[in-house]
């Protein structure tokens, strides 16, 4: 096998973050309603079909988050998988005050206080199964309790460190 074209880095946090950031990902808000507020934490290492039995899928918090802190407590998470025209509901929901991120966001509050985003393809009603400690993050299990599917909505897709959407092959 010829190496030419790559070159060998070393696995320091930056170039980490380039080499992961050329493997496509969806985009997965974590919700639920606590304490009379709405908490998300957005998540691009979101996994699915980790195990169909129990139904688990996956995401990486990192260890500082007070947002996770916050949200593993809660007896029920909503997922959402965020729909390709989300991109800007998904920055928002991301950044900014705790307080304001769902500010002018449509949202659904479920009767367990999970909390979806509207217009999302996806949504996974979950408890966490186990969490794990990976180094600077923990690695959340989440089982899925319920699901909801709307298969006109395609999803949004993080590669490149930025957006993307999906396009048919041509041929």
């Amino acid at each position: 096998m010829s190496l030419s074209g790559y070159t060998r880095l070393t696995p320091g946090p930056d170039n980490l973050r380039t080499t992961f950031a050329g493997y496509p990902s969806g985009v997965a808000a974590i919700a639920a309603h606590i304490d009379g507020m709405s908490e998300v934490l957005v998540a691009s290492s979101f996994t699915v079909g980790v195990s169909l039995e129990p139904p688990l899928v996956l995401f990486a918090a990192q260890n500082t988050s007070r947002t996770w802190a916050r949200l593993r407590e809660a007896p029920v998470l909503g997922v959402s998988v965020l729909g390709a025209d989300q991109d800007a509901i998904c920055r928002q929901l991301a950044s900014g005050p705790p307080e304001q991120r769902f500010a002018g966001i449509e949202s659904h509050h479920a009767s367990s206080d999970a909390v979806f985003v509207e217009g999302a393809p996806v949504w996974l009603e979950c408890t966490v199964w186990k969490e794990v400690e990976a180094g600077d993050h923990s690695v959340a299990m989440l089982e899925i309790q319920g699901l909801f599917r709307d298969e006109q909505v395609e999803p949004l897709v993080f590669h490149g460190s930025r957006f993307r959407r999906l396009e048919p092959l041509a041929g």
